[in-house]
Protein backbone atom coordinates (compact mmCIF):
# COMPACT_ATOMS: atom_id res chain seq x y z
CA UNK A 1 0.00 0.00 0.00
CA UNK A 2 0.80 3.56 -0.71
CA UNK A 3 2.07 6.01 2.20
CA UNK A 4 -0.83 8.29 2.32
CA UNK A 5 0.71 12.46 1.59
CA UNK A 6 -0.44 15.15 3.94
CA UNK A 7 -1.57 17.91 2.95
CA UNK A 8 -4.58 17.15 0.67
CA UNK A 9 -4.33 18.95 -2.36
CA UNK A 10 -7.77 19.12 -4.25
CA UNK A 11 -7.57 20.09 -8.09
CA UNK A 12 -4.37 17.95 -9.24
CA UNK A 13 -2.94 15.09 -11.03
CA UNK A 14 -2.09 13.35 -7.71
CA UNK A 15 -5.46 14.28 -6.17
CA UNK A 16 -7.41 11.81 -8.55
CA UNK A 17 -4.80 8.82 -7.85
CA UNK A 18 -2.97 8.72 -4.69
CA UNK A 19 -3.80 9.02 -1.50
CA UNK A 20 -3.96 11.61 0.52
CA UNK A 21 -5.57 12.22 4.39
CA UNK A 22 -5.20 14.38 7.33
CA UNK A 23 -3.90 12.58 9.59
CA UNK A 24 -6.04 14.86 12.29
CA UNK A 25 -8.99 12.96 11.04
CA UNK A 26 -8.11 9.99 13.20
CA UNK A 27 -10.10 11.06 16.32
CA UNK A 28 -10.71 9.40 19.75
CA UNK A 29 -13.41 6.77 18.82
CA UNK A 30 -14.59 7.51 14.79
CA UNK A 31 -12.93 9.18 12.32
CA UNK A 32 -14.02 11.90 10.24
CA UNK A 33 -12.88 14.47 7.67
CA UNK A 34 -14.07 17.21 5.79
CA UNK A 35 -14.11 16.02 2.27
CA UNK A 36 -12.32 16.83 0.07
CA UNK A 37 -10.24 19.32 1.51
CA UNK A 38 -9.07 16.78 3.84
CA UNK A 39 -9.12 13.10 2.60
CA UNK A 40 -9.83 11.58 -1.05
CA UNK A 41 -11.13 8.66 -2.20
CA UNK A 42 -7.95 7.43 -2.85
CA UNK A 43 -7.57 8.04 0.80
CA UNK A 44 -11.43 6.07 1.45
CA UNK A 45 -9.75 2.85 -0.13
CA UNK A 46 -6.67 3.12 1.86
CA UNK A 47 -8.86 3.34 4.98
CA UNK A 48 -10.92 0.16 3.59
CA UNK A 49 -7.35 -1.59 3.47
CA UNK A 50 -6.04 -0.22 6.55
CA UNK A 51 -9.12 -1.89 8.57
CA UNK A 52 -9.08 -4.74 6.02
CA UNK A 53 -5.75 -5.29 7.83
CA UNK A 54 -6.71 -4.49 11.44
CA UNK A 55 -9.20 -7.37 11.51
CA UNK A 56 -6.86 -9.91 9.93
CA UNK A 57 -4.05 -8.61 12.51
CA UNK A 58 -6.68 -8.97 15.47
CA UNK A 59 -8.08 -12.25 14.31
CA UNK A 60 -11.29 -10.58 13.32
CA UNK A 61 -13.39 -13.58 10.50
CA UNK A 62 -12.98 -11.30 7.48
CA UNK A 63 -16.24 -10.54 6.88
CA UNK A 64 -18.33 -6.72 7.61
CA UNK A 65 -21.41 -5.13 7.24
CA UNK A 66 -21.03 -1.71 5.46
CA UNK A 67 -23.94 1.35 4.97
CA UNK A 68 -23.84 4.90 3.75
CA UNK A 69 -25.76 7.66 5.60
CA UNK A 70 -28.18 10.23 3.46
CA UNK A 71 -25.97 12.67 1.68
CA UNK A 72 -24.71 13.37 -1.98
CA UNK A 73 -21.42 12.22 -1.73
CA UNK A 74 -21.74 9.63 0.92
CA UNK A 75 -22.25 6.20 -1.48
CA UNK A 76 -19.41 7.63 -3.57
CA UNK A 77 -17.12 7.60 0.04
CA UNK A 78 -18.64 4.22 0.56
CA UNK A 79 -17.64 2.40 -2.55
CA UNK A 80 -14.11 3.71 -2.50
CA UNK A 81 -14.11 2.41 1.42
CA UNK A 82 -15.59 -0.94 -0.32
CA UNK A 83 -12.66 -1.45 -2.74
CA UNK A 84 -10.33 -1.05 0.07
CA UNK A 85 -11.65 -3.95 2.24
CA UNK A 86 -12.13 -6.08 -0.55
CA UNK A 87 -8.25 -5.23 -1.68
CA UNK A 88 -7.80 -6.76 2.12
CA UNK A 89 -9.73 -9.86 1.44
CA UNK A 90 -12.74 -8.84 3.49
CA UNK A 91 -16.10 -10.06 2.14
CA UNK A 92 -18.47 -6.67 2.25
CA UNK A 93 -21.92 -7.06 2.95
CA UNK A 94 -23.44 -3.88 1.59
CA UNK A 95 -26.89 -2.78 3.48
CA UNK A 96 -27.04 -0.01 1.44
CA UNK A 97 -28.10 3.64 2.65
CA UNK A 98 -28.54 3.40 6.77
CA UNK A 99 -29.21 5.35 10.22
CA UNK A 100 -26.00 3.89 11.92
CA UNK A 101 -27.93 1.63 14.39
CA UNK A 102 -29.09 0.24 11.40
CA UNK A 103 -25.88 -0.62 10.32
CA UNK A 104 -24.84 -1.89 14.03
CA UNK A 105 -28.49 -3.96 14.01
CA UNK A 106 -27.13 -5.42 11.25
CA UNK A 107 -24.00 -7.01 12.71
CA UNK A 108 -26.23 -8.98 15.05
CA UNK A 109 -28.64 -9.88 11.93
CA UNK A 110 -26.71 -11.10 9.03
CA UNK A 111 -24.37 -12.26 12.31
CA UNK A 112 -21.47 -10.66 11.03
CA UNK A 113 -18.16 -9.45 12.76
CA UNK A 114 -17.15 -5.97 11.90
CA UNK A 115 -19.43 -3.01 11.24
CA UNK A 116 -18.51 -0.01 9.37
CA UNK A 117 -20.74 3.14 8.33
CA UNK A 118 -19.93 5.97 6.49
CA UNK A 119 -21.33 9.02 8.19
CA UNK A 120 -20.69 12.88 9.07
CA UNK A 121 -23.06 12.23 11.84
CA UNK A 122 -24.51 15.23 12.71
CA UNK A 123 -21.83 17.39 11.33
CA UNK A 124 -22.88 19.81 8.69
CA UNK A 125 -22.50 19.17 4.96
CA UNK A 126 -18.82 19.13 3.94
CA UNK A 127 -17.91 16.71 6.67
CA UNK A 128 -17.24 12.80 5.87
CA UNK A 129 -16.03 10.39 8.09
CA UNK A 130 -16.48 6.55 9.37
CA UNK A 131 -17.97 4.67 12.59
CA UNK A 132 -16.62 1.50 13.00
CA UNK A 133 -16.40 -1.74 15.29
CA UNK A 134 -15.13 -5.44 15.40
CA UNK A 135 -17.01 -6.36 18.81
CA UNK A 136 -20.42 -5.75 18.96
CA UNK A 137 -22.38 -3.75 20.33
CA UNK A 138 -19.31 -1.90 20.82
CA UNK A 139 -17.12 0.91 18.86
CA UNK A 140 -13.36 1.78 18.09
CA UNK A 141 -12.24 3.66 20.85
CA UNK A 142 -9.02 5.44 21.36
CA UNK A 143 -6.90 2.24 21.04
CA UNK A 144 -8.38 0.47 18.28
CA UNK A 145 -8.74 4.21 16.21
CA UNK A 146 -3.99 4.44 16.89
CA UNK A 147 -3.98 1.51 15.33
CA UNK A 148 -6.05 2.08 12.54
CA UNK A 149 -3.91 5.43 11.96
CA UNK A 150 -0.80 4.03 12.18
CA UNK A 151 -1.57 1.25 9.74
CA UNK A 152 -3.29 4.05 7.23
CA UNK A 153 -0.66 6.64 7.89
CA UNK A 154 2.59 4.19 7.90
CA UNK A 155 1.51 2.25 4.55
CA UNK A 156 1.12 -0.76 6.05
CA UNK A 157 -2.74 -2.43 4.73
CA UNK A 158 -1.84 -5.74 2.84
CA UNK A 159 -3.06 -6.81 0.20
CA UNK A 160 -4.84 -10.15 0.29
CA UNK A 161 -6.77 -12.59 -1.79
CA UNK A 162 -10.66 -13.37 -0.94
CA UNK A 163 -12.56 -10.22 -1.13
CA UNK A 164 -15.80 -10.24 -2.44
CA UNK A 165 -18.78 -7.87 -2.61
CA UNK A 166 -22.51 -8.62 -1.74
CA UNK A 167 -25.27 -6.14 -1.36
CA UNK A 168 -27.55 -7.51 0.83
CA UNK A 169 -31.32 -6.20 0.81
CA UNK A 170 -34.24 -6.66 3.34
CA UNK A 171 -32.07 -5.08 6.89
CA UNK A 172 -33.95 -1.93 6.75
CA UNK A 173 -37.35 -3.89 7.49
CA UNK A 174 -35.88 -6.24 9.82
CA UNK A 175 -34.42 -3.14 11.07
CA UNK A 176 -37.96 -1.43 12.21
CA UNK A 177 -39.43 -5.00 12.60
CA UNK A 178 -37.02 -5.43 15.49
CA UNK A 179 -37.99 -1.71 16.78
CA UNK A 180 -41.44 -2.22 16.98
CA UNK A 181 -41.94 -5.75 18.18
CA UNK A 182 -45.42 -6.60 18.97
CA UNK A 183 -45.94 -3.11 21.14
CA UNK A 184 -49.03 -0.73 20.18
CA UNK A 185 -49.96 2.47 21.96
CA UNK A 186 -52.57 1.69 24.55
CA UNK A 187 -53.19 5.78 25.07
CA UNK A 188 -53.42 8.90 21.97
CA UNK A 189 -50.20 10.17 21.51
CA UNK A 190 -49.37 12.62 19.36
CA UNK A 191 -45.84 13.16 17.78
CA UNK A 192 -43.91 16.19 16.00
CA UNK A 193 -41.89 13.85 14.09
CA UNK A 194 -38.19 16.04 13.60
CA UNK A 195 -35.63 14.64 11.05
CA UNK A 196 -34.37 17.84 9.43
CA UNK A 197 -34.22 16.23 6.05
CA UNK A 198 -31.59 14.11 7.10
CA UNK A 199 -31.24 10.05 6.92
CA UNK A 200 -34.03 9.50 9.87
CA UNK A 201 -36.51 10.96 7.59
CA UNK A 202 -36.80 6.94 5.70
CA UNK A 203 -37.73 5.94 8.97
CA UNK A 204 -38.84 7.62 12.13
CA UNK A 205 -42.48 8.62 10.62
CA UNK A 206 -43.21 5.16 9.83
CA UNK A 207 -41.80 3.52 12.93
CA UNK A 208 -44.32 5.98 14.74
CA UNK A 209 -46.94 5.04 12.76
CA UNK A 210 -46.46 1.37 13.04
CA UNK A 211 -46.89 1.75 16.66
CA UNK A 212 -49.97 3.27 16.87
CA UNK A 213 -48.69 7.40 17.30
CA UNK A 214 -50.22 10.72 15.56
CA UNK A 215 -47.03 11.78 13.26
CA UNK A 216 -46.88 15.23 12.84
CA UNK A 217 -44.30 15.48 9.84
CA UNK A 218 -41.19 17.96 10.58
CA UNK A 219 -38.96 18.26 7.42
CA UNK A 220 -39.52 14.51 6.88
CA UNK A 221 -38.94 14.65 3.31
CA UNK A 222 -34.89 13.44 2.17
CA UNK A 223 -32.62 15.94 0.83
CA UNK A 224 -29.47 15.95 1.27
CA UNK A 225 -29.19 19.49 1.09
CA UNK A 226 -30.45 20.22 4.47
CA UNK A 227 -32.59 23.36 3.14
CA UNK A 228 -34.07 24.06 6.63
CA UNK A 229 -31.26 23.22 9.31
CA UNK A 230 -28.50 20.63 10.26
CA UNK A 231 -30.27 17.74 11.53
CA UNK A 232 -28.27 18.10 15.32
CA UNK A 233 -30.91 17.54 17.79
CA UNK A 234 -28.36 19.42 20.80
CA UNK A 235 -28.45 22.47 18.32
CA UNK A 236 -30.70 25.15 19.87
CA UNK A 237 -31.79 25.96 15.71
CA UNK A 238 -33.57 22.47 15.55
CA UNK A 239 -34.90 22.55 19.24
CA UNK A 240 -36.67 25.95 18.92
CA UNK A 241 -38.20 24.94 15.29
CA UNK A 242 -39.53 21.51 16.93
CA UNK A 243 -41.06 23.84 20.26
CA UNK A 244 -43.05 25.87 17.46
CA UNK A 245 -43.70 22.64 15.99
CA UNK A 246 -45.76 21.01 19.46
CA UNK A 247 -47.00 24.79 19.77
CA UNK A 248 -48.60 24.93 16.38
CA UNK A 249 -50.10 21.48 16.52
CA UNK A 250 -50.81 20.79 20.10
CA UNK A 251 -48.40 17.46 19.98
CA UNK A 252 -47.95 15.82 23.05
CA UNK A 253 -44.07 16.32 22.36
CA UNK A 254 -41.72 16.36 19.52
CA UNK A 255 -39.08 13.75 18.88
CA UNK A 256 -35.82 14.74 17.10
CA UNK A 257 -33.51 13.15 14.97
CA UNK A 258 -29.65 13.87 14.23
CA UNK A 259 -28.35 13.01 10.79
CA UNK A 260 -27.73 9.28 11.53
CA UNK A 261 -30.70 8.69 13.27
CA UNK A 262 -28.43 7.43 16.70
CA UNK A 263 -29.26 10.75 18.97
CA UNK A 264 -32.74 11.62 19.66
CA UNK A 265 -33.79 14.90 20.97
CA UNK A 266 -37.55 15.73 23.36
CA UNK A 267 -39.44 18.91 23.67
CA UNK A 268 -42.29 18.40 25.49
CA UNK A 269 -46.27 19.23 25.39
CA UNK A 270 -45.84 22.83 26.68
CA UNK A 271 -43.15 23.37 24.03
CA UNK A 272 -40.09 22.92 26.60
CA UNK A 273 -37.03 21.60 25.33
CA UNK A 274 -35.53 19.20 27.68
CA UNK A 275 -32.23 18.49 27.36
CA UNK A 276 -31.10 14.71 26.72
CA UNK A 277 -29.18 14.43 30.15
CA UNK A 278 -32.59 15.26 31.95
CA UNK A 279 -34.86 13.12 29.44
CA UNK A 280 -32.06 10.13 30.49
CA UNK A 281 -33.65 10.94 34.01
CA UNK A 282 -36.79 10.76 33.84
CA UNK A 283 -36.47 7.52 31.80
CA UNK A 284 -34.18 6.19 34.51
CA UNK A 285 -37.06 6.93 36.92
CA UNK A 286 -39.30 4.86 34.81
CA UNK A 287 -36.66 2.24 34.28
CA UNK A 288 -36.05 1.52 37.68
CA UNK A 289 -39.15 0.69 38.96
CA UNK A 290 -39.33 -1.93 36.86
CA UNK A 291 -35.56 -2.61 37.54
CA UNK A 292 -34.65 -2.13 41.18
CA UNK A 293 -31.00 -1.76 41.41
CA UNK A 294 -30.11 -0.96 38.27
CA UNK A 295 -26.85 0.84 37.42
CA UNK A 296 -26.89 3.66 35.16
CA UNK A 297 -24.41 5.67 33.45
CA UNK A 298 -23.93 9.18 32.78
CA UNK A 299 -20.87 11.21 30.71
CA UNK A 300 -19.47 13.53 32.41
CA UNK A 301 -21.88 16.82 30.28
CA UNK A 302 -24.77 15.17 31.97
CA UNK A 303 -26.83 16.85 35.25
CA UNK A 304 -26.17 15.74 38.93
CA UNK A 305 -29.53 14.69 39.39
CA UNK A 306 -28.52 10.82 38.37
CA UNK A 307 -26.55 10.70 41.81
CA UNK A 308 -28.62 12.85 44.03
CA UNK A 309 -32.29 12.39 42.53
CA UNK A 310 -34.01 10.82 45.36
CA UNK A 311 -36.51 8.75 43.22
CA UNK A 312 -33.12 7.14 41.62
CA UNK A 313 -32.11 6.80 45.31
CA UNK A 314 -35.27 5.23 46.51
CA UNK A 315 -35.01 2.64 43.66
CA UNK A 316 -31.59 1.97 44.64
CA UNK A 317 -29.65 2.85 41.16
CA UNK A 318 -25.97 3.65 41.28
CA UNK A 319 -24.76 6.20 39.03
CA UNK A 320 -21.86 5.69 37.00
CA UNK A 321 -20.04 9.56 35.35
CA UNK A 322 -18.18 8.48 32.56
CA UNK A 323 -16.11 9.68 29.64
CA UNK A 324 -18.55 11.37 26.97
CA UNK A 325 -17.88 9.59 23.00
CA UNK A 326 -20.60 7.06 22.01
CA UNK A 327 -17.54 4.69 21.92
CA UNK A 328 -16.95 5.27 25.62
CA UNK A 329 -20.01 4.86 26.85
CA UNK A 330 -20.90 1.58 25.07
CA UNK A 331 -18.13 0.48 26.42
CA UNK A 332 -18.42 1.25 29.91
CA UNK A 333 -21.71 0.37 29.78
CA UNK A 334 -20.80 -2.99 28.42
CA UNK A 335 -18.06 -3.63 31.18
CA UNK A 336 -20.25 -2.80 34.21
CA UNK A 337 -23.23 -4.49 33.12
CA UNK A 338 -25.25 -1.29 33.68
CA UNK A 339 -29.02 -1.39 32.10
CA UNK A 340 -28.31 1.76 29.93
CA UNK A 341 -26.15 4.82 29.52
CA UNK A 342 -26.97 8.16 28.96
CA UNK A 343 -25.16 11.00 27.41
CA UNK A 344 -26.00 15.04 27.31
CA UNK A 345 -25.83 15.01 23.56
CA UNK A 346 -28.60 12.32 22.84
CA UNK A 347 -26.81 9.44 22.74
CA UNK A 348 -28.81 6.69 24.68
CA UNK A 349 -27.93 2.91 25.70
CA UNK A 350 -29.89 0.65 26.33
CA UNK A 351 -28.61 -2.66 26.67
CA UNK A 352 -30.66 -5.85 27.40
CA UNK A 353 -33.25 -6.69 28.05
CA UNK A 354 -33.96 -3.23 26.66
CA UNK A 355 -31.65 -2.90 23.55
CA UNK A 356 -28.65 -4.46 22.42
CA UNK A 357 -25.85 -1.31 24.31
CA UNK A 358 -25.84 0.78 20.76
CA UNK A 359 -26.97 3.94 20.66
CA UNK A 360 -30.28 4.35 18.71
CA UNK A 361 -32.08 7.29 17.82
CA UNK A 362 -34.42 5.12 17.18
CA UNK A 363 -34.83 2.36 20.32
CA UNK A 364 -34.75 5.39 22.33
CA UNK A 365 -38.34 7.32 20.73
CA UNK A 366 -40.23 3.69 20.99
CA UNK A 367 -39.18 3.67 24.65
CA UNK A 368 -40.06 7.25 25.20
CA UNK A 369 -43.32 6.31 23.94
CA UNK A 370 -43.65 2.96 25.45
CA UNK A 371 -43.06 5.29 29.14
CA UNK A 372 -45.95 7.46 28.06
CA UNK A 373 -48.03 4.40 27.48
CA UNK A 374 -46.69 3.40 31.25
CA UNK A 375 -47.81 7.01 32.84
CA UNK A 376 -51.29 7.87 30.66
CA UNK A 377 -52.39 10.24 33.15
CA UNK A 378 -48.72 12.02 32.99
CA UNK A 379 -47.47 14.81 29.94
CA UNK A 380 -44.19 14.72 29.15
CA UNK A 381 -44.06 18.36 31.01
CA UNK A 382 -45.72 16.14 34.23
CA UNK A 383 -42.73 13.82 34.31
CA UNK A 384 -40.29 17.16 33.36
CA UNK A 385 -41.59 19.01 36.03
CA UNK A 386 -41.65 15.95 38.59
CA UNK A 387 -37.20 16.21 38.38
CA UNK A 388 -35.79 18.22 41.38
CA UNK A 389 -35.42 21.87 39.88
CA UNK A 390 -31.45 22.34 38.23
CA UNK A 391 -30.68 25.21 35.60
CA UNK A 392 -28.35 23.82 32.69
CA UNK A 393 -26.50 25.29 30.05
CA UNK A 394 -26.51 24.00 26.37
CA UNK A 395 -23.75 22.46 25.16
CA UNK A 396 -21.30 25.46 24.29
CA UNK A 397 -18.30 25.24 21.76
CA UNK A 398 -15.42 27.85 21.65
CA UNK A 399 -13.36 26.77 18.74
CA UNK A 400 -9.64 25.13 19.13
CA UNK A 401 -8.02 23.84 16.55
CA UNK A 402 -7.46 19.55 16.31
CA UNK A 403 -3.54 20.53 16.34
CA UNK A 404 -3.89 22.67 19.57
CA UNK A 405 -7.33 21.62 21.48
CA UNK A 406 -5.07 18.60 23.53
CA UNK A 407 -2.54 20.75 24.79
CA UNK A 408 -4.63 23.73 25.78
CA UNK A 409 -7.13 21.47 27.90
CA UNK A 410 -4.53 20.75 29.51
CA UNK A 411 -3.09 23.96 30.52
CA UNK A 412 -7.12 24.64 31.85
CA UNK A 413 -7.36 21.57 33.90
CA UNK A 414 -4.24 22.26 35.47
CA UNK A 415 -5.49 25.94 36.39
CA UNK A 416 -9.15 24.85 37.36
CA UNK A 417 -7.19 21.88 39.45
CA UNK A 418 -4.85 24.77 40.76
CA UNK A 419 -7.83 27.06 42.03
CA UNK A 420 -8.97 23.94 43.99
CA UNK A 421 -5.68 23.47 45.86
CA UNK A 422 -5.31 27.48 46.62
CA UNK A 423 -8.84 27.17 47.95
CA UNK A 424 -10.05 29.43 45.37
CA UNK A 425 -14.28 30.58 45.27
CA UNK A 426 -15.90 29.64 41.84
CA UNK A 427 -19.14 31.65 41.11
CA UNK A 428 -18.86 32.64 45.01
CA UNK A 429 -18.78 28.89 46.45
CA UNK A 430 -15.99 26.15 47.68
CA UNK A 431 -14.89 23.45 45.15
CA UNK A 432 -15.68 20.00 46.52
CA UNK A 433 -13.95 18.40 44.31
CA UNK A 434 -12.12 18.33 40.05
CA UNK A 435 -13.13 15.50 38.31
CA UNK A 436 -10.72 15.11 35.40
CA UNK A 437 -11.72 11.48 34.23
CA UNK A 438 -12.52 13.57 30.71
CA UNK A 439 -11.62 16.79 30.73
CA UNK A 440 -12.28 19.24 34.43
CA UNK A 441 -15.88 18.61 35.78
CA UNK A 442 -15.87 21.11 38.66
CA UNK A 443 -17.95 20.46 40.93
CA UNK A 444 -19.04 22.99 44.63
CA UNK A 445 -20.20 22.16 47.70
CA UNK A 446 -23.88 22.10 46.60
CA UNK A 447 -23.67 19.91 43.44
CA UNK A 448 -23.61 22.68 41.11
CA UNK A 449 -20.84 22.18 38.30
CA UNK A 450 -19.02 23.62 35.46
CA UNK A 451 -17.27 21.35 32.54
CA UNK A 452 -14.60 21.76 30.28
CA UNK A 453 -13.26 19.57 28.01
CA UNK A 454 -12.34 18.33 24.23
CA UNK A 455 -14.51 17.77 21.67
CA UNK A 456 -13.40 14.54 20.02
CA UNK A 457 -14.91 15.06 16.69
CA UNK A 458 -14.43 19.28 15.78
CA UNK A 459 -11.87 21.47 16.70
CA UNK A 460 -13.81 22.41 19.74
CA UNK A 461 -13.55 22.90 23.23
CA UNK A 462 -17.08 22.07 25.15
CA UNK A 463 -18.30 23.62 28.19
CA UNK A 464 -21.62 23.11 30.31
CA UNK A 465 -22.78 24.39 33.21
CA UNK A 466 -25.01 23.38 35.83
CA UNK A 467 -26.55 24.85 39.00
CA UNK A 468 -28.76 23.15 41.39
CA UNK A 469 -29.59 26.29 43.15
CA UNK A 470 -30.53 29.12 40.54
CA UNK A 471 -29.70 30.30 36.81
CA UNK A 472 -28.03 33.40 38.65
CA UNK A 473 -25.35 30.53 40.08
CA UNK A 474 -25.61 29.11 36.43
CA UNK A 475 -24.72 32.05 34.72
CA UNK A 476 -21.75 32.83 37.21
CA UNK A 477 -20.28 29.44 37.04
CA UNK A 478 -20.16 29.79 33.49
CA UNK A 479 -18.57 33.56 33.81
CA UNK A 480 -15.58 32.02 36.00
CA UNK A 481 -15.19 29.09 33.60
CA UNK A 482 -14.84 30.79 30.82
CA UNK A 483 -12.48 34.00 32.68
CA UNK A 484 -10.35 30.98 32.78
CA UNK A 485 -10.45 29.63 29.22
CA UNK A 486 -9.94 33.09 27.91
CA UNK A 487 -6.78 33.19 29.46
CA UNK A 488 -5.76 30.43 26.63
CA UNK A 489 -5.38 32.82 22.84
CA UNK A 490 -6.02 30.10 21.28
CA UNK A 491 -9.51 29.38 22.03
CA UNK A 492 -11.96 31.09 19.76
CA UNK A 493 -15.67 32.14 19.65
CA UNK A 494 -18.59 30.01 20.82
CA UNK A 495 -20.74 28.29 18.90
CA UNK A 496 -23.68 29.13 20.71
CA UNK A 497 -23.26 30.78 24.27
CA UNK A 498 -26.39 31.70 26.88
Amino acid sequence: MKKPSSPVQPNTWNFLRDPMIAPTGFREYDARWKYPEEINLPGMTALGLGLGTQMYRRGIPPVIAVANDYRDYSLAIKQALILGLMQAGIQVKDIGPAVSPMAYFAQFHLDVPAVAMVTASHNPNGWTGVKMGFERPLTHGPDEMSELRDIVLNGDGAARPGGSYEFVDGVKEAYLDDLVGDFKMTRKLKVVCATGNGTASAFAPELFERIGVEVVPSHNRLDYTFPHYNPNPEAMEMLHDMSASVKASGADMALGFDGDGDRCGVVDDEGEEIFADKVGVIMARDLSKIYPNAIFVADVKSTGLFASDPELIKNGATADYWKTGHSHMKRRVKEIGALAGFEKSGHYFLAEPIGRGYDCGMRVAVEICKLMDRNPEMSMSDLRKALPKTWSTPTMSPYCADTEKYAVLDRLVAKLVAKHEAGELLAGRRIKEVVTVNGARVILDNGSWGLVRASSNTPNLVVVCESSDSEDEMRAIFADIDAVIRTEPLVGDYDQTI
